[in-house]
Order: C-alpha cells, then structure tokens, then sequence
C-alpha cells in the first residue's frame, strides 16, 4: 500500500501491488487524541495495561505500544497501539473500509519485555513492527486494511537475526473477544483493531502468487491463528513442494 501510480499493477493472485512513493516529511504530531478511550477499551476486554512504551519523539502522530500481561482468560502477551487514530486514513471512497485504526499483537506468554530484553531485537521487534506500522498509512498518504500485507524492506530482511518471518499480514484479530474489534468514540469516528500477523517469505510469496485467501486456507489448516510463534510451521511449503 502506498500512493500508487498505477492501480492496474497486480500480483498473479490477483492482490493489488502498490509501490511508495518517499514519505511525507516530518511534521508534528497530533495528539493522543483517544487515548482514554483506548486505555478503557483495552482494560475492559483484555486485562489491565502493566506499561505503556511512550515516544519520545513522534512523527506526524504519537504512537504508544500498550503492554498487556497474560491472565487466566487470556494467556497472551497483548501490545496494542494508541495513537494510530488519531489522524483518518486514505482509505479510498468507493471501499468499505475503516478509516480509523489501532493494531495488535499478541505473543507467547514468557514474551520479554523488560528493559534489558529490549535492547535486544529479538525481543523489541515486535514492538519496532507495530510502532512502524500504526505511523505508515500517515506518512504515505495511504490506508491499512483486511489482508494488506508488507514486506520488512525491498528486499525483505527477517525482522531479528534470529528470525525468519520478513513480512506480515494485517487481519482481524481472533484470540481476543467479539467486542474488542472495535471502539465506537462518536458518531463519526469508530476505531477498528487489526491483529499484526508476521510471514514467512514463502507465505508472503503465496499470497502474491495465489491471493489472501488461500494463504488464510493454509494457515487455517495447519492452526495458524494470530498469535506469534517464532518457530510456528510455514502454511506455504506443503503447496510449493517443499516438504
């Protein structure tokens, strides 16, 4: 996703492929507009926040990473977003898509983020991934949504270097309540959560190749769901002969 010069430039699996142009330069940020709201809406359907990763310096909108302990209910590290709202996205007019929206990410329990463990990007990238993406449709005058997918680079880079997800994959979470998905603020303004969902190259390949829903066919069939697991199956090999 990006502002697109040619909307006719499709993968063979008939998704979109839009390349960016340079983003917008650097202007103040807005201002946590929601972010009671937000706080709210987390505590309500997720558990209490332990910590909020604050920016110290924002671009274009401030952007805090909300850290969710597991609990008996829901026996996840949750990150969720604040901020990413705060301004609409280009979300085009003739789609049916949310303007306005915050992501998550949910990992395994034992997931570190104490301070010492952040310095170190096989714990932080997570955090590194959603902060990138909730400024991204803001500084490129474009829009996140339902099955958009984005590489960690041109060419993709793993996000850690003990790592082999280089991608990932922006979809409605399902290891959280119904009634987390969104957060109506007025009669204007509904916010719409996205779970961050981290791929393979091969899954990012079959996804270009053979479109969003066949790649959410295998993942299903071997129960991929939204949280990460570092060391999870590929859902493409089976399909491109590599087992």
């Amino acid at each position: 996703m990006s502002e697109n010069k040619d909307t006719n430039v499709v993968s063979r699996g008939g998704s979109a492929i839009l390349h960016h142009a340079e983003p917008g330069a650097w202007s103040p940020p807005e201002g946590e507009m929601c972010l009671e709201q937000i706080s709210a809406h987390i505590e309500r359907h997720l558990g209490p926040i332990a910590s909020v990763f604050h920016e110290v310096a924002s671009d274009t909108v401030h952007i805090d990473v909300h850290f969710v302990r597991p609990t008996n209910a829901h026996p996840f590290v949750r990150l969720v977003t604040s901020g990413m709202s705060d301004l609409p996205m280009s979300t085009p007019q003739e789609i049916d898509a949310p303007r306005f929206a915050e992501l998550i990410v949910t990992l395994p329990p034992d997931w570190k983020l104490d301070q010492e463990s952040l310095n170190d990007e096989s714990w932080y990238w997570p955090v590194r991934l959603i902060k990138s993406l909730a400024r991204f449709p803001h500084k490129y005058g474009t829009w996140l949504g339902w099955g958009h997918t984005m590489p960690n680079g041109d060419p993709a880079q793993p996000y850690a270097p003990d790592l082999r997800f280089d991608g990932c994959i922006v979809l409605p979470p399902v290891s959280v309540p119904d009634a987390f998905h969104t957060l109506r603020i007025d009669e204007d303004k509904e916010i719409a959560f996205f779970a961050v969902v981290p791929l393979y190259k091969e899954e990012m390949d079959l996804k270009l190749h053979a479109g969003t829903n066949k790649l959410l066919e295998r993942m299903a069939k071997k129960r991929i769901g939204d949280a990460i697991d570092p060391h999870r199956p590929n859902a493409a090999k089976k399909l491109f002969g590599f087992l």
